[in-house]
C-alpha cells in the first residue's frame, strides 16, 4: 500500500489512534497511521533514557481502564505479546501519623485494614464495594459507549431503581470529601477515594468527584492496576503488530500539517513535508480538538461558533514528572507502602484540598500532592534485582500566576527552575521515606513543555485531553452539542481524548470514531445500492418488467 492509497488515514498513533486503526482494519479497510513522533504509542511508551539498566515509562504506567475496556479487550493484545503484571498491593497512601491505608485486590483485606484504624469503616467500605458488584458492569458499558448511550443508560437506570435510585445518584454526585464525611469515621478510606479522584482533575470539593474516585478504586479490586511486562511500550507495540498483520501501515516521524477539505468533505491529509495522502473513506484525528479545529482544518471550513468554543476549551492541569533509577527499594517509614505499585503522597484530605486550592488560584503548590509509581515492585523486569525503577508526578496550573512556596517558580522552565521543582517533589517522598535521595542513581526531569514535546496531545503537560469536570463531558465534549466523534466536516472524525468519554488509556474515543466511520460508509453503500437491490428483488419475485 502506498501512502496515497488508503481507505482511512489516522492522524496520530497513540492508543486511541491504534485502536481505531485496528477496528477499521478488522472490517477490511486499508488503514494508514501517520505519527509525528519517532515511534508509535503516544502516551503509552517506555525507554531506557534514565539509565541503560532500567526501563522507565515516559508517561502512563498503570492500566486498569485498558484491561476493563471492551474496545481493547476485543483486540486481545495478549495474543500479540502483552503480558500483565501486578504489584502485591494496588495502592497505598502513607500518612505522617504512621497510618497507611492500602487498597488490595481483595476487598475484604482492604476493609480489614481500614477497620483496624477506624472501627466501622471496613463495613462502610464493603457497602461501596457491594454497589460496584451490582452496578459496575453497567457503569463501564455506559462509560465507554458512544453518546448517547441509550441501551447502557436504560440498563443502568433499571439497576439504579433496585439499588437506591435517587439516593445513589445523589451519592455519586457528591464531592468526594463529603462522601468521606458521610460514610467514614477515619482518615484512611476518604484519602484513598480523594486521591483516586485527583488522578483526573477533580478536587475533593468538586461535584461528581465521588463517582470517579469510586470507579478507579473499584477497578483496583476487579482488575487491579496492572502494568505491561517490560514497559508501557509493550502494549503499543502489540497494537502495532496486530495492525500490520491485518495489512495496516504505521509511518512514524511524519507530522500532518493539514486535512484536505473539498465541498465540506475530508479527502485526505498533507504532511509537513508536503506529501499528500489520500483517504478514500475517512480521516480520523487522534489529536487535541484545539489542534484540529482552526489548525489542521481551517476556520473557513468550519462553523463560526466553533472558533469561540475552542477559545473556551478547558484543559486539565499541567504535569511535572521525575523518573528515577534507584539503587534499592524506597525506604518507606510505613512498610505497607513498599507493596504498592502506586503510592499517593497526600497527608489527608485537608492536604489535598490545600493543593487543589493552590492550583485553582494559579500557584505552584508548595507541598504538592504527588502520585508515585514503583515499577519494579509491579514488574520485576524493569530493573536489576534489588533495585527500583520509579517515578512521581504532580499537577501544576496551566497558567502559573505565582509560587505558593518562596522559590519564585513562574512557569519558565529553565534548568534552575526544573531542579527547584524536582527537589520540591523529591522532598515529599523524603518526608515519608527518609533516605530516599541517597538511593537515586540517575533521574530524568520532565517539565510541562517536555511532556508536550514528546507527545503533542499532552498540551502543556495535560494528561487527560481536557478537564474531566461535568461541564466538559457527555454532550459538552469537546463543545456543547457534540458528544460524538463526528465533526462538521463529512468524513472527518475526532478520535482523541478530546472526544467522549475523555482521558485514560481505554481506546474508547478511537473505537467510537472508527465505528462511526464504518457506520457512515455502510449508510453510503445502502444509499448507492438500494435502488439496484430493490429492482433485483422485484425481478426475483416476479414483480419486475419483462
Amino acid at each position: 500500500m502506498t501512502a496515497g492509497d488508503a481507505d482511512a488515514v489516522v492522524i496520530g498513533g497513540g492508543p486511541n489512534g491504534l485502536v481505531a486503526a485496528n477496528i477499521m482494519a478488522d472490517a477490511g479497510w486499508r488503514v494508514h497511521v501517520l505519527e509525528a513522533q519517532p515511534e508509535a504509542g503516544g502516551a503509552v511508551r517506555s525507554d531506557r533514557g534514565v539509565h541503560p539498566d532500567y526501563v522507565n515509562d515516559l508517561f502512563s504506567s498503570f492500566y486498569p481502564l485498558a484491561v476493563a475496556s471492551p474496545a481493547i479487550r476485543k483486540l486481545r493484545p495478549e495474543e500479540w505479546g502483552v503480558s500483565w503484571s501486578h504489584a502485591p498491593a494496588v495502592l497505598a497512601n502513607p500518612l505522617s501519623d504512621g497510618q497507611c491505608p492500602v487498597l488490595y485486590r481483595d476487598p475484604e483485606r482492604t476493609a480489614a485494614g481500614l477497620d483496624a484504624a477506624a472501627p466501622g469503616d471496613g463495613e462502610a467500605y464493603l457497602r461501596l464495594v457491594g454497589l460496584w458488584d451490582r452496578l459496575g458492569p453497567q457503569v463501564m458499558r455506559l462509560l465507554f459507549a458512544p453518546f448517547p448511550p441509550v441501551v447502557s443508560a436504560a440498563r443502568l437506570a433499571a439497576e439504579l431503581r433496585g439499588a437506591g435510585g435517587l439516593r445513589l445518584m445523589r451519592m455519586m454526585l457528591l464531592p468526594v470529601r463529603r462522601l468521606g464525611d458521610e460514610e467514614f469515621g477515619g482518615a484512611g478510606a476518604p484519602v484513598l477515594f480523594s486521591g483516586c479522584a485527583l488522578h483526573a482533575d477533580f478536587s475533593p470539593e468538586a461535584s461528581a468527584s465521588t463517582a470517579f474516585g469510586w470507579l478507579l478504586a473499584m477497578l483496583g479490586h476487579e482488575h487491579g492496576w496492572p502494568v505491561p511486562v517490560g514497559g508501557a511500550g509493550a502494549l503499543s507495540a502489540a497494537l502495532v503488530r496486530r495492525l500490520k498483520a491485518r495489512g495496516g501501515t504505521v509511518t512514524c516521524g511524519t507530522e500532518v500539517s493539514r486535512v484536505v477539505v473539498r465541498r465540506g468533505r475530508a479527502l485526505g491529509v498533507v504532511t509537513r513535508d508536503g506529501e499528500p495522502v489520500r483517504a478514500r473513506r475517512a480521516v480520523l484525528a487522534d489529536v487535541p480538538a484545539t489542534d484540529l479545529y482552526g489548525g489542521l482544518v481551517g476556520w473557513e471550513d468550519l462553523p463560526g461558533r466553533l472558533r469561540d468554543d475552542m477559545r473556551r476549551y478547558h484543559w486539565d492541569y499541567a504535569t511535572f514528572k521525575v523518573d528515577w533509577a534507584l539503587s534499592g527499594p524506597i525506604p518507606w517509614s510505613s512498610p505497607e507502602a513498599a507493596e504498592a505499585g502506586t503510592v499517593h503522597l497526600a497527608d489527608g484530605n485537608d492536604h489535598l484540598t490545600r493543593h487543589a486550592a493552590q492550583l485553582a488560584t494559579g500557584h505552584v503548590p508548595d507541598r504538592p500532592f504527588a502520585l508515585l509509581g514503583q515499577m519494579t515492585t509491579a514488574d520485576p523486569s524493569r530493573s536489576p534485582a534489588g533495585t527500583e525503577a520509579a517515578w512521581a508526578y504532580t499537577h501544576l496550573p496551566q497558567r502559573i500566576r505565582g509560587d505558593a512556596g518562596d522559590e519564585g517558580l513562574d512557569g519558565h522552565w529553565d534548568e534552575r527552575r526544573r531542579e527547584t521543582m524536582a527537589r520540591r517533589l523529591e522532598a515529599q517522598v523524603e518526608r515519608l521515606a527518609p533516605g530516599f535521595r541517597d538511593r537515586v542513581v540517575a533521574r530524568r526531569v520532565l517539565a510541562p513543555p517536555d511532556l508536550h514535546h514528546h507527545d503533542q496531545n499532552l498540551v502543556n503537560g495535560a494528561l487527560n485531553g481536557g478537564t474531566a469536570s461535568v461541564h466538559q463531558q457527555l454532550i459538552f465534549r469537546p463543545v456543547p452539542g457534540s458528544g460524538r466523534p463526528e465533526t462538521p466536516v463529512a468524513g472527518l472524525y475526532l478520535a482523541s481524548a478530546s472526544a467522549h468519554p475523555g482521558g485514560g488509556v481505554h481506546g474508547a474515543c478511537g473505537a467510537n470514531a472508527a465505528r462511526a466511520a464504518l457506520r457512515a460508509q455502510r449508510a453510503v453503500t445502502r444509499h448507492l445500492l438500494g435502488p439496484a437491490l430493490s429492482a433485483m428483488q422485484r425481478n426475483l419475485t416476479g414483480g419486475g418488467e419483462g
